[in-house]
């Protein structure tokens, strides 16, 4: 059979293209003159947005905006932006005939050579996902408002307790500082949607309070996502670590500093993992402790054979070291790069490489 000629091609091209627009009853599909005067109306669009197409018809888009987006131009913004730069996209809050707001994401997009041949809007309802994400976040927001409430009264039942039985006030610190440490990463959590956080705010912030803007802490490492349970664990490690800094470490002393590096990489069957370096220098001379703390108990439950990593703590003469490594959930490597307003540039309180002396 011989193909049809081209004007009875485009004509069955036209044709289709009708009935896509007319069954597309999910989205609202409506083309504007240059002006904003509408041309054409869909089924969808007249279900979304209420109005026939008898009604809408003539009338100037503006009418599904909001007063104030009105006031702003948005609607004029929108359609410049379409015939000048050939698509424009939308989201935000729109009104339908009855005056109901609802939430939409929506596409302008030139027609033609935008040589007065107007633009084609696409629309769609997107309010219920927009509802219940809203929501979450709300319950999100009061889940870390009673958690936060919750620790405080924990810290002050804590508090109360040990001052009666006259524990010493250095103990009574000690604990709260710990209960503080694993609010703030809860905030960190919080932030981020309990989808997990990002290994270098965890540490930065876990840092913090420490940091007097003397750039004594070096950070570096590539992006990494943490589980919720990992980033819990990773805040409170490294506020022990902190601690036990500035108590006998590198940070008891003018001169000291602390580096903490990481990477990943993937083992042979293609599981990825962390490796974290916590290294002091410029500090007192090491000596092995005397007997087993908490933070040595809490580093070892917290990444050790248990949830599938290891932990090491080096005591060398130098300067403490603490090795963690732990797997991590399927993810796209991201480049290498140093921390987004990390004090430390390279080459500032970088401690010395480490030898192999201090590893074994």
């Amino acid at each position: 059979m011989d193909n049809p000629p081209p004007s009875s091609a485009g004509a069955v091209e036209t044709s289709l293209a009708s009935v896509i627009i007319e069954n597309a009853t999910e989205y609202a599909i409506f083309t504007l003159d240059a002006d904003g005067q509408i041309l054409s109306w869909n089924p969808g669009a007249e279900r979304i947005l209420g109005y026939s197409a008898d009604e809408a018809l003539g009338r100037n888009f503006e009418m599904l905006f909001v007063e104030a987006d009105r006031a702003a131009g948005a609607p004029r913004a929108e359609l410049r932006r379409a015939l000048a730069e050939g698509r424009a996209e939308d989201t935000r809050w729109h009104l339908r005939k009855n005056g109901q707001m609802f939430w939409a994401n929506g596409m302008a997009m030139r027609l033609g050579d935008g040589q007065g041949h107007g633009v084609v809007k696409v629309m769609r309802d997107e309010t219920a996902s927009k509802v219940a994400d809203d929501q979450r976040v709300l319950l999100l927001n009061e889940l870390n408002h009673r958690i936060k409430n919750t620790l405080a009264t924990v810290q002050a039942i804590v508090e109360q307790t040990l001052r009666a039985a006259e524990v010493e006030a250095a103990v009574r610190q000690s604990l709260v500082e710990r209960l503080v440490a694993l609010s703030e990463a809860h905030n960190v959590l919080v932030n981020e949607s309990w989808a997990g956080a990002d290994l270098a705010t965890i540490v930065v912030g876990a840092l913090a309070p420490y940091n007097g803007g003397d750039e004594r802490f070096h950070i570096e490492g590539p992006p990494v996502r943490l589980r919720p349970q990992q980033a819990v664990a990773m805040s409170l490690v490294l506020h022990e670590l902190t601690t036990n800094a500035i108590k006998y470490g590198a940070l008891s002393v003018d001169d000291g500093a602390v580096s903490i590096t990481w990477n990943i990489a993937y083992s042979g069957e293609g599981a990825r993992h962390l490796t974290l370096l916590w290294r002091e220098c410029g500090g007192p001379a090491v000596e092995p402790p005397s007997r087993e703390g908490f933070g040595t108990r809490l580093i070892a439950r917290s990444f050790g054979p248990t949830v599938g990593g290891h932990a090491q703590l080096v005591y060398d003469r130098a300067g403490l070291q603490c090795v963690l490594e732990t797997p991590l959930s399927s993810a796209a490597e991201l480049p290498m790069l140093a921390v987004p307003g990390d004090p430390s540039q390279p080459g500032q309180h970088r401690p010395p490489p480490l030898t192999a002396a201090g590893v074994g």
